[in-house]
């Protein structure tokens, strides 16, 4: 396996995104769970479903958050 440098735009990304405190994600997650609870309650099952996956979205960006932050 090659040893490649990361890009530029790679290392600004992770400079930037290692900032933000992995809380925000969790509670980012929680909300959309939230919300997509409450988007079904009232009926709007599409609506619904399209926030409800926005929540493992979240959770996978505070993971990488969390990643950049140890390697940093």
């Amino acid at each position: 396996m090659i040893n490649r440098p990361e890009g530029r735009l790679t290392r600004l990304v992770e400079k930037q995104t290692s900032k933000v405190p992995s809380i925000i994600f969790l509670g980012a997650a929680g909300a959309s769970v939230v919300a997509a609870l409450i988007s079904y309650m009232t009926g709007r099952r599409q609506a619904a479903s399209f926030i409800g996956e926005w929540a493992p979205t979240l959770l996978l960006l505070g993971m990488y958050n969390k990643f950049v932050k140890e390697a940093t």
